[in-house]
């Protein structure tokens, strides 16, 4: 396995961190208090194209594999995470689908406007009665004539007020359970979808969830989003690739949590020396640097399997997995090696604390990650 990045990777890489250090963590205070990503903000992330980082270069996007993607996942996530959900939830399950599983005239008529970020994608599976079991889907699709009507509703829709392209999983089949799910590309003007109103939560400040309801809404045959009744394949497919993603991310989180803390604890002075002198800040600094280390080991093998078309499934759950269990354990340490400067809301360690929570809930939970591991464990043993 190389893990090594080309020159050009590398250089882009660069233009990322210095775009989070110098015009990102500036307004970081102002997303988390506004709870909105600055217009200039987005314009500039359009103008990087890191809203193509999936999409292949012949439709626009930049094209990069999955060890390309996590490099440039690694330096989003040291910054705001509500703003990084935006961008990660567009490349990862907003675009992945349509990307693997498009025909040329959904790729040519959707992907270059998701590339330049003129259009937003988002995935919409999740339902008041279908969170991880996925596929007890209620929402439904009755073929008519040239369409499908589609009836029900999602919910924790992230970048659903601001999505143009959804992919949506609905029930085509009831008899069938969950192989008689389908994949739709539902575009937000289309008759009978309505967006409702934005979730509040604790953490993600800046990313925006929302409920979506579907009335009769018509979908054109030529949306359906890979064979008819494979949604829910479709569906963990997406959310696999999703998954490696993410933990990126939350790589790029700890990483930056690791050097607010290493620089907190060399300039705070207590009991006449640093912090740092103290022997258990020492190990807290150090389990921290252990537990990133091993993450990133996993989250580059796992991206390196995916570019070499191996099976990742378990693999995959197991990056989700342990990236948001380092998070939260990282962002609990860094808490508590600043004190109470670590609870106070003008600083950017409790923000970290209250959005790694989320990681360990949204894009399949770690139990059910540990289900998925589980699974295969049985699987391999098996054969």
């Amino acid at each position: 396995m190389d893990f090594k990045l080309d020159d050009e990777l590398l250089e882009l890489k660069k233009i990322v961190k210095k775009f989070v250090y110098e015009e990102v963590e500036p307004v970081a205070q102002q997303i988390e208090e506004e709870d909105r990503i600055p217009d200039h903000i987005m314009e500039k992330s359009k103008e990087l194209g890191l809203f193509g980082l999936s999409i292949p270069e012949e439709y626009g996007g930049l094209g990069l594999d999955m060890v390309g993607k996590c490099a440039i996942y690694e330096e989003l996530g040291k910054t705001i995470n509500g703003y990084t959900t935006v961008i990660g939830a567009h490349t990862g399950i907003g675009t992945v689908g349509i990307v693997e599983l498009g025909t040329e005239e959904q790729k040519k008529k959707y992907l270059p406007k998701m590339a330049s970020g003129e259009w937003i994608g988002a995935f919409a599976l999740t339902e008041p009665s279908a969170g991880s079991n996925a596929s007890n889907l209620k929402t439904r699709a009755e073929k008519k004539g040239d369409k499908y009507i589609l009836n029900g509703s999602k919910h924790y829709i992230t970048n659903g007020d601001i999505a143009n392209v959804f992919t949506v999983m609905a029930v085509t089949d009831p008899d069938k359970g969950a192989k008689g799910i389908t994949s739709f590309i539902v575009e937000k003007d289309f008759p009978g979808f309505k967006i409702g109103a934005v979730d509040k939560k604790i953490g993600l400040h800046g990313s925006h969830s929302v409920e979506l309801f579907f009335e009769d809404c018509e979908v054109p045959e030529e949306n359906v989003l890979g064979e008819v009744n494979r949604g829910y394949v479709n569906a963990l497919k997406i959310l696999a690739n999703g998954r490696t993603g993410l933990a990126a991310r939350n790589l790029g989180s700890s990483i930056r949590l690791l050097e607010h803390s290493i620089q907190f604890a060399m300039e705070r002075v207590q009991f006449d020396k640093p912090i740092f002198e103290q022997q258990i800040i020492q190990h807290y600094l150090a389990q921290m640097d252990m537990e990133i280390e091993a993450l990133k080991s996993l989250v580059y093998r796992v991206a390196w399997m995916t570019d070499q078309g191996e099976r990742v499934v378990k693999h995959a759950a197991m990056a989700k997995l342990y990236g948001s269990e380092v998070f939260n354990r990282v962002a609990d340490l860094a808490v508590q090696i600043h004190g109470g400067i670590g609870y106070i809301a003008e600083y950017p360690i409790e923000r970290y604390y209250r959005d790694a929570r989320i990681t360990k809930i949204y894009e399949g939970t770690s139990e059910i990650q540990r289900n998925i591991i589980a699974a295969q464990i049985k699987r391999e043993y098996n054969k």
